[in-house]
């Protein structure tokens, strides 16, 4: 199924019954990324996910793109999918999209769920130099050989050590779904842009911030931050869990929904 921001085809799947949940991607990842997460939120929600433009079928626009449009796209697949009200679930870039969904559209949020993310601006603590290096010249990088080469920086040390089959599941998954440097470039130089700092005080949802202590992509300052920041959220903070904590620690899928049931 399609939906459609004025000139921008965006590609979305629903499944399962109950209270819609809709997921956002962060950098460069198709909605196909939440495989673990979707069967365990589709027992008891309705799940929508889509590919954030730039990115698996949905149209590649030029960029730079900026968070306010990505959110307006967010917003036009729930149009799309009929939902009104829907929990809004966004990873890395797209819980930074998720936080302007809840800011600039809040009649349409029932609650926020913000995993592995930054504020942004003044209040975002960056990651560190090596890092930030992959990320720069990671679109440049054969495909395969980027996604071999980013494990160190979104795994876990306890998920390489000893569940390396799981991190050969993810990859196995995204061989489906090809990389797109001209997308990724733009989607980064709209996390780049991101600053929601002094905004967050505003967001009415109820807020779970889910984050990995070993997170090297989005250090875990930073959703410290975000819960400091937005009214009443709850922290969840992960041991033995990186950038992508789903595969690191799948009990935080279930965490996630017993926080979206009871909201």
């Amino acid at each position: 199924m399609f939906a459609a921001n004025e000139n921008v085809r965006l590609h979305f799947e629903s499944t399962g019954s109950g209270t819609p949940v809709l997921l956002v991607m962060g950098l460069g990842l198709p909605a196909a990324a939440w495989w673990r997460t979707v069967p365990v939120l589709g027992r008891a929600l309705q799940v929508i996910t889509f590919d954030n433009r730039g990115s698996g079928r949905s149209d590649r626009p030029p960029g730079p793109y900026s968070l306010a449009d990505m959110a307006a796209d967010a917003v036009a697949v729930l149009d799309a999918a009929g939902v009104e009200h829907a929990h809004v679930y966004g990873v890395s870039m797209g819980g930074m999209i998720a936080q302007e969904v809840a800011l600039r559209h809040p009649d349409r949020v029932r609650a926020l769920v913000l995993g592995a993310t930054s504020p942004g601006g003044a209040a975002a603590t960056p990651p560190d130099a090596d890092t930030i290096a992959f990320l720069q010249r990671r679109p440049s990088m054969p495909d395969e050989e980027g996604r071999w080469a980013s494990v160190p920086y979104v795994y876990s040390a306890r998920t390489r050590r000893e569940a390396g089959h799981r991190i050969g599941e993810d990859l196995t998954r995204r061989q489906s779904s090809p990389f797109h440097p001209d997308g990724y470039r733009a989607q980064i130089a709209a996390a780049v842009a991101h600053d929601a700092g002094s905004r967050l005080g505003g967001i009415a949802a109820p807020t779970l911030v889910v984050h990995g202590v070993e997170d090297r992509m989005v250090p875990p300052d930073n959703g410290r931050a975000l819960a400091a920041a937005i009214p009443a959220a709850e922290l969840r903070l992960l041991d033995d869990a990186a950038h992508l904590y789903t595969t690191d620690e799948p009990s935080s899928d279930d965490h996630v929904l017993r926080f979206l049931t009871a909201a």
